[in-house]
Formats: C-alpha cells, sequence, structure tokens
C-alpha cells in the first residue's frame, strides 16, 4: 500500500476546513487510494501548491534601475550556473498527478472535481508561463510521468505552441472556476475566474511582444489577439466591481482592497515575509536594508503636473544642477508615498513627526551614506546604501523589535492598475490611441497628479511611438518596487536601459543659511528633535557601489535565458538556444 504525507503547513495554508483534516487520526500514513475521494485531503494536496506564487520581496525590483546594485556583471548568466534557469517539472508533476487523480476519483463531488481542476489549470498554466519567459518553448507535459516505465526523454514545443496550450488550460480553467470568490469568503485567496482570465490577457500581452516576435515586434497578428483579451478582462472585472483603491498608498495595507484580484494571504503568527525587515533602515529594522532605491529611479517621478523635471513646458521645470538641490519638491505624489529620503517625516513604529535622515555624522551609523570627510566616522554603507529607503507597503506601525517576525500584509500578486495598463498597451498597437490615453487617465488621476488646463494629466502622446514610452514610462513608477520593471524591458526588448549602466545615490550635507556647511555636532543636535529639514542641505551624486564591480552588463542574449546545460545532459532531446550554442529558435517564428 502507498503511502501519501502531508506537511502540517497545508493545514495552515488550506482553505477548506482545519478541523475536519485534523480529526484524521495518523496524517502520516493515509491511504494514497483514499486520498483522492477526501475533498479536505485534496485540497490539503493542492494548498501545498500554492507557495508557487511568491511572496513579498524586498528585492523584487534588484534586477532593474529602481534599486541599487550590480546584479548583471559579467558572465552573469552562462549554461552551466543556475542563474535565471526556470524548469520547475517537479511542481509540473505534483499539478499534473492532481489533475489525473481528481479526474479518476469516484468519491468527490462534480462542485469539488470542478473547483480543484479549475485550480490546477491555473496552476499549471502559470509554472509553463514562467518558463516560457525565461526560456522560450519547453516540453509542454500533461500527464504525471512514471519515473520507471515512461520515456523521459521529451522534446521542447515550440514556443507558439507553449502558449496555445497555456491559453488552453486557462481557458478550460476559466470555465470550471467560480467567477468571483468574494473578499468575504472563507475561500478568499483561492484563484477565482477573474484571476484566470486577467492573468489569460497577460499571457498574450507577451505572445505579442517584441521580446517573442523580434522580426515583426508590433505589426503581428497577436497584438490583435491579445487586445481581445485584455479588453475582456477590463469589461469583466469593472463589471464586478473591480477599481483602483483611492489612495495609492493604501493599495496593499488595505487588505482585501477594491483593486486586489488576486492576494497571497499572511496571517500572523502563521505566514509572515520579511518585506519591512528588508526596506526600513538599519536604524529602524533588525540589520542594514537590503533594498534602496538608486538615483536614477528618483528622478524618474514626473512632477505634479504630470510632466518630466526636464520638460521646459511643465510649470515644475528645473535644470539638472536645480533638481538635484530640491528634488523632493512638487513631484508625482507616488514619490513620497514610495520613497523615504533625506530629511522626510517618516513616522515609523509610533514615532510622531520623526524625520529620517542619511546624512554622515547626522544620521544613525546603520542609516548613513557619504563621504564628508568632516564626519569623525565614515559610513560603511557605501556599497549598499543611496541616501534613499523604500517606504512602498512598509507597515509602519511595526515596532523595531516586530519587523523581521510580524509583516503579514497580504501580498498583492496582481491589480487592477496592472490590467488598465495592460489593456492600454494592446489598444494602442492595434490602433485605439484614445482608449489608450482614457486608460492611462485613469491611473494619472487616481495618483493625484494634476490635470492640467487640458484635462490630459500631463500626457503628451499623439502617435503609438509616443504612446508606447508614456504607457511603459507609467509601469515603471506605478508598479515601483513589485517586480515588474526588468520583466517589462526584456519583453519590450529594452534591456539596453540596463545594459553598460551606472547606478548613483545622493549625499546630503547639512548648511546653514548662506550656504556654508553646518557645524556636525550642531547638525546632530538639530536632527536628534528632528528640526533639520530636506531643505537645509545641500545634496551631491556619488557613484554606487564605490568598489568591486560598476557596470551592468546584459547582452542581446538575455532576452532568452539559456536551458540549464545539466538538463540537457539528462535529456538529450532538449535542443539548448540557438544563442546559446544550440539550434532551438524561442521566438514565436
Amino acid at each position: 500500500m502507498k503511502k501519501i504525507f502531508y506537511p502540517i503547513l497545508a493545514l495552515v495554508l488550506t482553505t477548506t476546513s482545519c478541523k475536519d483534516v485534523l480529526d484524521i487520526a495518523d496524517l502520516n500514513s493515509v491511504d494514497e487510494s483514499k486520498v483522492w475521494n477526501d475533498p479536505n485531503l485534496v485540497n490539503a494536496y493542492l494548498a501545498n501548491l500554492y507557495p508557487l506564487f511568491g511572496n513579498w520581496s524586498s528585492g523584487a525590483d534588484n534586477n532593474s534601475d529602481q534599486l541599487i546594485g550590480i546584479n548583471f556583471p559579467l558572465d552573469a548568466v552562462t549554461v552551466n550556473n543556475t542563474a535565471y534557469k526556470a524548469w520547475d517539472y517537479t511542481t509540473i508533476r505534483k499539478i499534473n498527478t492532481a489533475i489525473q487523480k481528481v479526474n479518476q476519483s469516484t468519491g468527490l463531488s462534480e462542485e469539488v472535481k470542478r473547483d480543484v481542476l479549475g485550480q490546477a489549470l491555473f496552476m499549471r498554466a502559470y509554472v509553463y508561463f514562467n518558463m516560457v519567459k525565461h526560456h522560450g518553448g519547453v516540453p509542454y507535459i500533461t500527464v504525471p510521468q512514471d519515473l520507471e516505465k515512461d520515456d523521459l526523454e521529451t522534446p521542447r514545443n515550440s514556443t507558439k505552441e507553449c502558449f496555445e496550450l497555456i491559453v488552453k488550460d486557462l481557458d478550460e480553467a476559466v470555465g470550471l472556476l467560480p467567477t468571483t470568490i468574494e473578499k468575504s469568503s472563507s475561500n478568499y485567496g483561492k484563484i477565482d475566474g477573474n484571476f484566470a482570465v486577467a492573468f489569460k490577457a497577460k499571457v498574450l500581452l507577451y505572445k505579442a511582444s517584441p521580446q517573442f516576435n523580434p522580426t515583426n515586434p508590433y505589426g503581428n497578428a497577436y497584438w490583435a489577439e491579445a487586445n481581445v483579451a485584455n479588453k475582456a478582462a477590463y469589461d469583466r472585472l469593472t463589471a464586478n466591481a473591480y477599481s483602483l483603491t483611492s489612495d495609492y498608498y493604501n493599495i496593499a495595507l488595505q487588505e482585501k482592497g477594491p483593486e486586489v484580484i488576486f492576494t497571497v494571504i499572511n496571517t500572523y503568527p502563521n505566514k509572515v515575509a520579511g518585506y519591512d525587515y528588508g526596506v526600513r533602515p538599519g536604524s529602524e529594522s533588525r540589520g542594514a536594508a537590503s533594498a534602496v532605491p538608486a538615483w536614477e529611479f528618483v528622478k524618474s517621478f514626473p512632477m505634479k503636473d504630470g510632466k518630466m523635471y526636464t520638460d521646459p513646458t511643465s510649470i515644475y521645470h528645473k535644470t539638472e544642477a536645480q533638481f538635484l538641490q530640491s528634488y523632493w519638491e512638487n513631484r508625482d505624489p507616488r514619490f513620497n508615498k514610495s520613497i523615504v529620503w533625506n530629511g522626510k517625516i517618516y513616522e515609523v513604529s509610533g514615532k510622531a513627526g520623526k524625520r529620517q535622515y542619511t546624512s554622515v555624522g547626522i544620521a544613525p551609523d546603520l542609516d548613513n551614506f557619504g563621504l564628508n570627510p568632516k564626519a569623525q566616522t565614515p559610513s560603511e554603507n557605501m556599497n549598499r546604501y543611496s541616501g534613499f529607503f523604500i517606504l512602498k507597503n512598509s507597515k509602519l506601525s511595526l515596532k523595531q523589535t516586530e519587523v523581521e517576525t510580524q509583516y503579514d500584509v497580504d501580498f498583492v500578486l496582481m491589480r487592477f492598475a496592472e490590467v488598465i495598463l495592460n489593456y492600454a498597451e494592446t489598444a494602442n498597437e492595434t490602433g485605439d490611441l484614445n482608449t489608450a490615453i482614457d486608460l492611462l487617465k485613469k491611473i494619472r488621476q487616481r495618483a493625484g497628479i494634476e490635470a492640467g488646463s487640458n484635462g490630459m494629466y500631463g500626457i503628451v502622446a499623439s502617435t503609438k511611438e509616443q504612446m508606447r514610452a508614456a504607457i511603459l514610462a507609467e509601469r515603471n513608477i506605478e508598479f515601483c518596487f513589485e517586480g515588474h520593471r526588468f520583466w517589462d524591458l526584456r519583453r519590450l526588448r529594452k534591456l539596453d536601459v540596463l545594459h553598460n549602466k551606472t547606478k548613483f545615490g545622493v549625499e546630503a550635507i547639512a548648511i546653514n543659511g548662506d550656504g556654508s556647511e553646518m557645524d556636525l555636532d550642531d547638525a546632530a543636535a538639530l536632527a536628534k528633535t528632528y528640526q533639520l529639514k530636506e531643505n537645509q542641505f545641500k545634496y551631491s551624486l556619488l557613484q554606487v557601489p564605490r568598489t568591486g564591480v560598476q557596470v551592468n552588463l546584459l547582452p542581446d542574449t538575455y532576452y532568452f535565458f539559456p536551458i540549464a546545460q545539466s538538463v540537457i545532459d539528462k535529456n538529450p532531446k532538449i535542443l539548448q538556444n540557438k544563442d546559446w550554442g544550440g539550434s532551438f529558435d524561442p521566438t514565436n517564428n
């Protein structure tokens, strides 16, 4: 008799009744033939797969220009290392097992079968999409392979075939899943039809994208298919009462808000994430911050009128020199809700009126950044800091002793703003510029950007090319620190934005009213009672990191990462991608 063991963790994650499962006498010894006839154990099995959706990561955008750090030194990706490889057939086998066994089950109700199969089909599509996003076409296996009886040397499906099979799985899932799982439901946190429809639209956006169609990036027929799917997703979610959260700062912190399409539930003490631990200044955490914004990203936020500070038509236009000394003034309101800068009000851990300082000789050692020779102790953060910290999605109410173990904000994997901007992108590429503009306006209106006399919220786009650039710039701001930026640049074949680039931080030195440098003891005394404001400092740029590799290198070969050599060694039918020494074409051709 085969035995099957489900970790107790599954009982925490599952959305069915824990009590019924706990009534089973011996969870370590369960007859497998009975598992697939018991809805509680089937749901426990499925719940064990939900971690594939991930959780909060402070470094989600480490690969991009949003955060400091050089993640792509020379030869960061090779056929022999493990970097940027997605080959998760262990999870695929578990999913395929669930699909096969539930289909064969004679003890489950049709309602339970539909629900489980809908979730499993979605999961299979989700995992395969991640593989295709990394490598192009992969073997699309839909049955659990027997390690002893089956021929495991399966060749790769073409990329086009993989996209078709992903969409097929998603369409089947949509037909089986409940349309909407209400926020008040005990099943909240499970996949529903709304998520499946929105994710399918995203998959088709990728299918049409330049990454997969380099010879015809914007004229291919896939854009029309993607537009139909994205419009359908937008219309469906709008009809089902999804909307943009009124305050950008509360998108995740207001759990179960109107914008959330799918979320991974965190609940203290059973399940938490380490996000706040990674983004807070060291003096307010349990160690130095592991992810901090780069000056290049700080500059990318528009001004309050939606235009860049370099735009001479902006009422907030500034020269480069002026901007560096007052970069926090008159910015897109999302800037204030996403970034912590020197002298900013930062009422963390319940500290009313607290300002955050980064100036050497003034800020705590775990917060400072700079080379001020007058400081008694030089900063030790020059390779890991930038003079900025992340505010977005930080749970400021947590005390310093709690940040490592009590961040239990639900992880928002997909939200309505993404559906809006995905639809805007496909509308633009299919010639519907007006719809694209209207959708972009919705995002900027929610952000709090000034409408302007023409009601355009700073949007200047009369061509596809201009609108394309406007949408990409908006995605950079709207989804900052959520892990979108690198993948957006890659699917649009714009890795040149990152290639051969350096990064900078900003040092702050306190000054007197006449511009002379303030005595550090005097400055430190004022800082203790939060009396030093942003405009009482002078600012200068410093390249980061200071030592070691300082330039990112992302060649065109990175538009499709290689299959690991270890995989090919085990299965010679797996052909390597053509830019990595093989003959497989990972594009849609």
